[in-house]
């Protein structure tokens, strides 16, 4: 066995780790989530049958004065800025859930982990138990005597 030198579990498994204890969390705020939600989504419901109307024709007149290629344009600057901002987040939010994951799993496992590692490495494999009066070699058997049918003429 090769000797292990780190005494920290990889980055991903504390990621794994904080991103359970942060779903648990969330979890646990869900009725009222839930509640708040169902409130306000009757709410715009009623204003929304209200505008539907009014907001379809002025859209119908922006459509026919609308300049697409400064709109493609845009649309791709954004989207390479938005890809930029979007990764950093995804790295600040990763470094976050390695954190929390060290404080869920603690020291306390790592120490428990070196022990075991190094009682792994300690330990010799373990032979079988033999009963007292047994062979350690297995039992002779005897070869069946293979049977063959004649061939048919």
């Amino acid at each position: 066995m090769t000797e292990q030198t780190k005494t920290r579990f990889p980055a991903p498994l504390y990621a794994a780790a904080g991103a359970g204890d942060l779903a648990w969390q969330e979890l646990r705020k869900l009725p009222a989530v839930v509640s708040e939600l169902s409130d306000r989504a009757a709410a715009s419901l009623k204003t929304a049958n209200d505008t539907a109307t009014t907001t379809a024709g002025s859209l119908r007149e922006k459509a026919g004065t609308t300049d697409f290629d400064r709109l493609r344009s845009t649309a791709t600057t954004s989207a390479v800025a938005f890809a930029q901002v979007a990764q950093e987040r995804a790295v600040s939010v990763y470094t976050s859930l390695v954190a929390r994951g060290e404080r869920v799993v603690g020291t306390g496992v790592v120490d428990a982990a070196d022990v075991v590692n190094a009682d792994m490495l300690t330990t010799e494999e373990p032979t079988a138990a033999i009963a007292p009066g047994v062979s350690p070699t297995p039992a002779t058997v005897k070869p069946r005597k293979r049977v063959t049918k004649p061939a048919a003429e």
